[in-house]
């Protein structure tokens, strides 16, 4: 009775263990991604860390606020001069629109853009034979028919930047909790896991490794990538190549938009103004040279810190980024990690090795009769 009542208790508390845990997931899943990343970049930061306390003299809420408030520059930094140099341009751009239109009508607007699309424009006024009162009336009607799609854009562009703005805030505060008490969570979980001693912290220190080698060879690919793009412009004179440059490296850290789709703009922008061949010449420099880059230099790059062949590295970040989306390209090393880290303990610590075999010099054969 003893027993069996033992066994019911065993299987209740797992169940209840189980339970926990996906509540847990369930609570965690809003922000999961923010909660990896900071993790990540908290493994990274390790040693410099370490570094900065005993700069603080033993003071970790130190030396975190000042990571935490560096990673905080670097993410708002550009990306604040990126969006005020658009505003400024849109607003400038808005300024010359509408005091055209004061002074010289649609015909001066019209006369004031360049060659290609100046005719462009003018085959699109002439369908419209009423002249300017039912050209306006024709944009009216046109602009009430998308109203509801442009109400919905904008709806979405706000609540898409207050997504990453709370995103934003919680991988800073993971980072920070990650920073102080990282030491004591990687002592926990070496507690708590039921692996050998050691072997927990044998897998977190592959990930480290592995996150650390990711994150380098993203930044510094994209990095080569806005310096080639760079040269792309320079050489087909893109208006603003600096801004342009900078775009690109930000687009070449988003895996579903990447660097090439830059130079593709550039290279419209380009054909629209009247310079046909120099837009041809960026796109070809876009997909060839900006695009090669970041097909053939991040596995290479990603491979120097990981014990992987670079076609596994390679089908990695693009099975990772298929199935988990940007955050795959660190996750997809990661489970590759993982599993070759598991064999590799496995067969260090758990595989059955039978003793060799003495070779003893058989007995001698008796005389045939």
């Amino acid at each position: 009775m003893s027993t069996l009542s033992e066994r019911t208790s065993r299987r209740v508390f797992v169940g209840l263990v189980l339970l926990s845990i996906l509540l847990v997931a369930l609570v965690v899943e809003p922000f999961a991604s923010a909660i990896f990343l900071g993790a990540v970049v908290a493994g990274a930061l390790a040693p410099l860390q370490a570094r900065l306390t005993g700069a603080f003299r033993g003071r970790q809420n130190g030396a975190a606020t000042v990571l935490v408030l560096s990673v905080l520059l670097l993410l708002v930094a550009p990306l604040g001069g990126l969006a005020a140099f658009t505003v400024r341009e849109a607003a400038q751009g808005y300024q010359f629109v509408s005091e055209t239109l004061e002074s010289k009508g649609m015909e001066g607007l019209v006369a004031a853009l360049p060659d290609k699309v100046e005719g462009w424009a003018r085959d699109a006024l002439r369908q419209f034979a009423g002249g300017a009162e039912e050209l306006r009336s024709a944009i009216e009607e046109k602009a009430t028919q998308q109203g509801g799609k442009a109400a919905k854009a904008v709806t979405g562009v706000v609540a898409a930047t207050g997504s990453f703005v709370f995103q934003t805030a919680m991988f800073l505060i993971a980072l920070y909790f990650l920073l102080v008490e990282g030491r004591r969570v990687v002592d926990w979980l070496e507690e708590v896991v039921p692996l050998k001693r050691g072997q927990t912290l044998e897998l977190l220190v592959e990930f480290r490794r592995v996150s650390v080698a990711v994150l380098v060879s993203s930044l510094l690919t994209a990095l080569l990538q806005a310096l080639a793009a760079f040269v792309g412009y320079l050489i087909a004179r893109v208006p603003h190549p600096f801004f342009f440059g900078a775009v690109t490296f930000f687009m070449a850290l988003i895996p579903a938009v990447g660097a090439g789709a830059v130079c593709l703009v550039a290279s419209l922008l380009l054909l629209a103004t009247g310079h046909p061949w120099a837009a041809l010449f960026l796109a070809i420099w876009g997909v060839l040279v900006v695009g090669l880059v970041d097909n053939v230099v991040k596995p290479l790059l990603a491979k120097r810190g990981l014990s992987m062949h670079g076609a596994v590295v390679f089908f990695a970040l693009l099975g990772g980024l298929s199935a988990f989306g940007p955050v795959g390209l660190l996750l997809g090393p990661l489970v590759v990690a993982l599993l070759l880290s598991l064999v590799r303990i496995y067969e260090r610590d758990y595989q059955n090795r039978l003793p060799p075999e003495d070779h003893e010099p058989a007995a001698p054969r008796p005389p045939a009769a």
